[in-house]
């Protein structure tokens, strides 16, 4: 009898330690986040672990931030988008225009709507051409990501900065002394949080980036939610471009051009896995914070533009290098 309650207690045991193990991989961005941040604190004293650079990080990053999530719920979803940056970039420019020269009197809040209304269009084209048409992911988001980055130039060579201060508010207004932009990107990863973990449309994501083939046995429209994530992805890269104009004060020919990679970065590095199915968007957050860490760390500390623009691509591999260890690590974990 001893012996069966000692093999019983052995076997929760295990099943506890593997579930701490399991808890720790999935949130391994947050203790690499404050171990960064004390870095900074040490090499930087006095001046970066202050209230009001903490506060800059958050709104500085907030513009990538939209565009992570928009990253991170395709790969959720078993896909991703490599045209997000060009989305964002596109969109805002085309907004612009309009707003300054096309349909002037347009107010400000038309033009958040317009700007989110062209990127979830965008969106829909290539979630019809994945999903409906069965292109390839790569090569569909690829092609959408050399389209837009050029059609920016063909709308316009030059930033443009006449547009309404109401447009401009979400991106560059404040709330007391806080950035209405720091509000609105915690919002809407706390929002996107909880439609993936407690919506049925937002467990279907999980589902279909798991397993597709399941998915549609078990009643799931994958072909719906497929094009469903690709809508969502460009609305919130419009909201990035929207967010970015904010922040510059103007629509820019090369606003969102290098966000890609560092979109993917701080997905991976914040656990959301790049074959789907698995990931929480909250840790993507965790990731944003640890780019625009990373980055106002290196700016303070007069590091040129080229070394940081360098340290971004050793990010980058750092974070496939970590993703591949994780999975290795979850792997063995499982198997024991």
């Amino acid at each position: 009898m001893a012996s069966i309650t000692e093999a019983v207690d052995g076997r929760v045991g295990n099943v506890d330690r593997t579930q701490v193990v399991l808890f720790t991989l999935d949130n391994l961005i947050w203790p690499i986040l404050v171990l960064t941040i004390v870095v900074f604190s040490v090499l930087l004293p006095e001046i970066f672990l202050t209230g009001s650079n903490l506060q800059f990080l958050v709104y500085s990053s907030a513009a990538l931030g939209a565009i992570v999530l928009a990253e991170s719920i395709c790969l959720l979803s078993g896909h991703f988008d490599l045209s997000v940056g060009s989305i964002a970039g596109f969109s805002a420019m085309f907004t612009a225009i309009v707003l300054s020269e096309w349909l002037p009197a347009m107010p400000g809040w038309g033009g958040v709507v317009l700007i989110l209304a062209v990127g979830g269009t965008i969106g829909l084209l290539n979630g019809i051409s994945v999903a409906k048409f069965g292109v390839n992911p790569f090569l569909q988001t690829l092609s959408f990501f050399i389209i837009f980055r050029g059609g920016v130039i063909v709308l316009s060579t030059y930033s443009i900065a006449d547009v309404p201060e109401s447009y401009l508010y979400l991106g560059g207004g404040t709330i007391g002394d806080v950035p209405v932009a720091v509000f609105l990107v915690i919002g809407i990863f706390l929002l996107a949080a909880t439609w993936l973990k407690y919506f049925r449309t937002g467990l279907s994501v999980y589902a279909v980036g798991g397993d597709k083939t399941s998915a549609r046995e078990a009643g799931i429209d994958t072909q719906r939610v497929i094009v469903m994530v690709y809508v969502l992805s460009g609305m919130l890269a419009g909201l990035g471009g929207l967010l970015f104009t904010g922040f510059l004060g103007a629509a820019t020919p090369s606003l969102a051009a290098n966000t890609v990679f560092p979109a993917f970065a701080a997905s991976v590095i914040g656990g959301v896995s790049l074959f789907g199915g698995r990931g929480n968007v909250l840790g993507a957050l965790g990731g944003v914070l640890l780019l625009g860490t990373i980055q106002t760390g290196l700016v303070m500390m007069n590091v040129s533009q080229e070394l940081v623009q360098m340290t971004n691509g050793f990010v980058l591999l750092a974070a496939i290098l970590l993703y591949t260890g994780v999975e290795r690590l979850r792997e063995r974990t499982l198997a024991t």
